[in-house]
């Protein structure tokens, strides 16, 4: 359904995000004949999805807070707003320089420079790491948001080619020279944003940050990556006809001890949101000074988004002296998620089955080990049985 019809902003902005979702290669083609100014394209479509994630991570900075010391710290609010300020910023910006990489170097693959469809690759292709950022509202939702950004790459290998054109065996080059300067600008954007985020913590903490990417020498396996993104495209259509886990069966999942810390409470419910729901169940485990929370949640569709992951043999590492945080995937290919604080303490380890089930460890005053043995004394193949229903 094309944006140029008679319709409402509104209405117009989510039409376009749910075809660009649900249905890439048929709105590409859409999108390479419409009419469009760069003007246009920033105010009706990258400015206001572009807002939300600094809009969820000041809203989940806020409630939830930052770990640090064993506590949720929570920064000021001038602080909180100027860091998400701060992040819209760079993330306009990043937009722009994405699409002028795409149009300076399209003669060099036997396309023709356009501005204009430059930009559409560029904003368009954002879309699902756009989207996904309302999970950073939530704390144990931000994988997914990541996940969403991987999609966002398969979006950009669908896009490129279909608006820019170019010469018959020079497209698979292009896409690479776009995917990393996507990575390249993210990298920056991190950089730039890292040092504000840090403005009112302690000020001991060390600054210096150093963002890796470990993919360990191996390529990005485009076959694959095209396989895993029309499963998500299929998954993203049929979303609705997911039927959640009873909340009971995954709290049924949940041990009585896990790594020799005994359970003292447990609780289950549903959740939901924009019309998609699923399940979702919690205990906490205590032993002396350590305390920790094992959860299970039932992600539905939105699980597949790891599979574009894999394709990109997906691997992060951010340390910066007192804290790291990485994402892997196990040799069975599952997704998994930590993050530790060696001064407060406070750490967390997630491990996705099946894509769908995240198994998520998180607590104070506990060792990384006990963490990740919590998570495997979970009945992982019961969740893997869950998800083939």
């Amino acid at each position: 359904m094309s944006v140029a019809e008679p319709r409402s902003p509104g209405k117009r902005l989510i039409a376009r995000v749910r075809a660009i979702l649900t249905a890439p290669a048929a709105t590409w083609d859409e999108i390479d004949q419409e009419p469009a100014t760069l003007v246009g394209l920033y105010l009706a479509y990258v400015m206001p999805l572009a807002a939300i994630g600094p809009v969820a991570g000041f809203i989940g900075v806020m409630v939830f807070g930052n770990p640090k010391d064993g506590v949720a710290f929570r920064p000021p609010v001038l602080h909180a707003l100027g860091a998400g300020a701060a992040a819209y910023l760079t993330t306009l910006l990043g937009v722009m320089m994405l699409a002028v990489v795409i149009n300076t170097f399209a003669p060099s693959f036997g396309a023709t420079r356009n501005q204009v469809q430059a930009l559409k690759v560029a904003a368009y292709s954002g879309t699902a790491g756009w989207l996904a950022g309302i999970a950073f509202i939530f704390p144990p939702f931000a994988l997914l948001a990541f996940l969403a950004g991987i999609y966002s790459l398969y979006l950009l290998y669908l896009g490129l080619p279909k608006l820019m054109k170019p010469a018959r065996g020079k497209t698979a080059a292009y896409v690479v020279l776009a995917v990393v300067a996507t990575t390249l600008i993210s990298l920056v954007v991190t950089a730039v944003l890292q040092p504000i985020r840090r403005m009112g913590e302690d000020a001991g903490a060390a600054a210096a940050v150093t963002t890796v990417p470990a993919s360990g020498g191996r390529s990005v396996d485009i076959a694959k990556l095209e396989a895993a993104g029309e499963q998500i495209a299929a998954a993203a259509e049929r979303a609705r006809e997911i039927t959640p886990t009873d909340p009971e069966v995954l709290k049924a999942l949940l041990p009585v001890t896990a790594a020799g810390y005994p359970r003292t409470s447990v609780r289950a419910g549903s959740v939901g949101a924009s019309g998609a729901s699923g399940a979702s169940a919690e205990a906490s485990y205590a032993k002396g000074d350590g305390t920790y929370t094992l959860t299970l949640t039932d992600l539905g569709e939105a699980g597949g988004l790891a599979g574009v992951a894999t394709a990109f043999n997906v691997q992060s590492s951010t340390e910066n002296g007192r804290r790291y945080d990485r994402i892997d995937q196990t040799p069975e290919g599952r997704m998994t998620a930590e993050s530790y604080d060696s001064v407060s303490k406070h750490g967390s380890y997630g491990l996705l089955v099946a894509t769908r089930f995240m198994v998520q460890a998180e607590g104070d005053a506990v060792p990384m080990a006990d963490l990740k043995a919590a998570v495997s004394g979970v009945d992982l193949g019961r969740l893997e049985a869950l998800a083939k229903r």
